[in-house]
């Protein structure tokens, strides 16, 4: 009897520390599932966050833009509006430096474009290889090297202008009519 006693003893001792191991063990396992969910939590708020972040700033480039031509297109239609913001050469006749205020506003389009993440590089490269086939786009180009010269090299619209200066470089030296093939866009 007294065997069966320690036997007995024994075993219970035994179940109860299986017992207060698998306890550990799913305690454990559950910290680390909520572990696990709150820094899934976290990183899908962080997402949210950027992403409303990303938003933000696309409306505030969409009113930008949509601000800068307005004050581009008064300017085009006022000749006393645009003296304020015209820097061109005043040798240049008065009708072309109004077509350049319209090719500034079709060059800042593509930049916003591109800013906004609506063209990737490449694409903002095609397109702006398409309107830099157009002699007055060029003529634009060359006026507002000035303007261009104020920008930090480091900003992204400096380099997004050296990269205009090189696509107009291989225009002007290439050999072929088929100007869509042209150069090549910078490694994004």
């Amino acid at each position: 009897m007294v065997t069966q006693k320690k036997a007995a003893g024994r075993f219970g001792s035994a179940a109860a520390g299986l017992l207060l191991v698998t306890a550990t063990l799913t305690l454990a396992a559950r910290r680390r599932r909520l572990e696990a969910e709150r820094l899934e939590a976290e990183r899908l708020e962080a997402q949210r966050l950027e992403h409303e972040e990303l938003d933000s700033r696309r409306r505030a480039l969409a009113h930008q833009q949509r601000m800068h031509w307005d004050l581009l297109a008064r300017a085009i239609d006022d000749p006393s509006l645009a003296a304020v913001i015209d820097t061109y050469d005043q040798s240049i006749p008065a009708e072309k430096r109004r077509q350049f205020f319209y090719a500034n506003a079709w060059y800042v389009n593509l930049y916003f474009l591109y800013q906004a993440g609506l063209l990737d590089q490449e694409e903002l490269f095609g397109r702006l290889r398409e309107i830099f086939q157009n002699p007055l786009m060029r003529d634009y180009w060359e006026a507002s090297k000035a303007q261009r010269a104020t920008l930090k090299q480091s900003a992204e619209e400096a380099r997004i202008g050296q990269m205009v200066d090189g696509l107009i470089r291989d225009l002007d030296e290439a050999d072929t009519d088929e100007w869509w093939v042209i150069g090549t866009p910078p490694p994004s």
